[in-house]
């Protein structure tokens, strides 16, 4: 463990998303359009003993990285106990 002596810290996020088309029609799409994030920091310690832990921090993060390296979504559904695929009952 990084034996680092931070007073404060604030972190802000904004995510930005849209979403288009019609439920009704089943062309509904919802995007992602970008995370900003700014990190307010207090402390004595040394720059470079921070920006270790900053970089940890966000190596760490399992948010970041699932938006950085998108990660494969598996999706499995039931319907009254039985297996059930909704992609065969497209019009």
């Amino acid at each position: 463990m990084l034996k680092t002596h931070i007073d404060k810290a604030k972190v802000y996020v904004t995510a930005r998303f849209k979403n288009e088309g019609s439920v009704l029609r089943e062309t509904v799409q919802a995007e992602g359009l970008g995370v900003e994030t700014r990190c307010e920091i207090t402390s004595q310690e040394a720059p470079e003993k921070i920006a270790k832990v900053v970089r940890n921090a966000e190596a760490g993060c399992y948010v970041i990285q699932t938006i950085r390296r998108p990660t494969e979504v598996k999706s499995e559904y039931t319907l009254n106990g039985a297996a059930f695929d909704p992609d065969s009952y497209k019009k």
